[in-house]
C-alpha cells in the first residue's frame, strides 16, 4: 500500500536521546500542508507502537526486528560510564572496560546496549530505567553506561561521563511498518537521507504550484525551446544565402574569360615577338 490511503498527517515517534528537530524543520519547509506530530515514547515501546499503527515512522534504537518493519540505519552513538563529579574515573579522558572491573555497574531494564554480559560487578536488583540507575549512581552506588545522548538528556550538576572503550554501541534507525510505505513515509526518508526537494521520491507540488500550473510551465518552456531552435535555423539559412551571393565557394577560383593569362592581362594589344 503506497501513498493512497496516507492520513493527512505525518506522525513521527521518537525514543528518548533523539533529536530529529533538524528534520522536522525541513519536514515543514518543504511540506507546510501536511503537519508533523511529534511522539515521544520509550524505547521499549517504539516497535509496538508502529505496529499498532499509533505512529506513522520512528526514529528507534538498533536492533529492530524486521519481520514486519522497515528500518534505515541513519548513525552509531558513543557509549559513555557515568560516574559521581567526585569518582576517580573522572580524572581520565577516556576509560576501558577493564577499568571498571571492580565497579558496581547498574543494568538498568530499559537499557538499550546490547550486552552478552555487561562489565564490573552486578547490582542485586537491575533499575526500572536509566534516570533511575541515574538518581543511585549519584546517590555513590555505582556507575551505570547509556549512550551519549542520555548522559546529555539526564544531566545533573552532581554526575559526569566519560567516553568508553570496548563496550557495544547504540544505534538509531528511522523506522515503519513494511506494509505502509506511504508517500509520507518516503517523503520522510528522503529528508534524513539527505536528498534534495527535486530528487525527493513521493515529491508533490508545493500549494504556489498546482500539478496544473506545473503542466502548463512545462508546455510553455517546450514551446520557447522549439521557437528558438526555429530562429536559430533561420538565421543559419540566412546566413547560406548570403554567402552564395557574395562569395565564392571555398576551394574553387573565379572562371577566367576566352583569352585571359594567368596573371590576369589581356593578351590582345600587346606587340608581338618576331623571330
Amino acid at each position: 500500500m503506497t501513498g493512497t490511503e496516507a492520513s493527512p498527517s505525518f506522525r513521527l515517534a521518537y525514543v528518548p536521546g533523539v533529536t530529529p528537530a533538524k528534520w522536522v524543520r525541513i519536514w515543514n519547509e518543504r511540506l507546510p500542508d501536511v503537519p508533523l506530530t511529534l511522539l515521544q515514547v520509550p524505547a521499549a515501546e517504539a516497535a509496538d507502537l508502529l505496529r499498532s499503527g499509533g505512529a506513522d515512522a520512528g526514529l528507534l534504537r538498533l536492533p529492530v526486528d524486521r519481520t514486519d518493519l522497515s528500518a534505515i540505519p541513519l548513525y552509531t552513538e558513543t557509549t559513555v560510564v557515568v560516574v559521581p563529579k567526585d569518582h576517580l574515573v573522572a580524572a581520565f579522558d577516556e576509560i576501558s572496560v577493564d577499568d571498571l572491573a571492580d565497579e558496581l555497574v547498574l543494568h538498568p531494564l530499559d537499557d538499550t546496549l546490547d550486552w552478552e554480559r555487561p562489565p564490573g560487578r552486578p547490582a542485586i536488583e537491575r533499575p526500572a530505567t536509566t534516570p533511575d540507575a541515574l538518581e543511585l549512581v549519584a546517590a555513590g552506588v555505582g556507575v551505570v553506561m547509556v549512550p551519549q545522548s542520555l548522559a546529555r538528556l539526564y544531566h545533573r550538576r552532581d554526575l559526569t561521563y566519560r567516553p568508553l572503550t570496548g563496550t557495544p554501541q547504540s544505534g538509531v534507525a528511522l523506522s515503519w511498518r513494511e506494509d505502509r510505505t506511504t508517500d509520507q513515509v518516503e517523503d520522510f526518508i528522503g529528508i534524513v537521507r539527505g536528498r534534495t526537494v527535486n530528487s525527493s521520491r513521493g515529491r508533490r507540488p508545493t500549494a504556489a504550484e498546482s500539478p496544473q500550473q506545473s503542466a502548463t510551465g512545462k508546455k510553455a518552456k517546450s514551446q520557447a525551446s522549439g521557437a528558438k531552435g526555429q530562429g536559430a535555423g533561420a538565421k543559419n539559412h540566412g546566413k547560406g544565402a548570403g554567402a552564395a551571393r557574395g562569395k565564392a565557394p571555398a576551394g574553387r577560383s573565379p572562371r577566367r574569360g576566352a583569352g585571359a593569362s594567368k596573371d590576369g592581362g589581356a593578351r590582345r594589344g600587346r606587340p608581338r615577338r618576331r623571330s
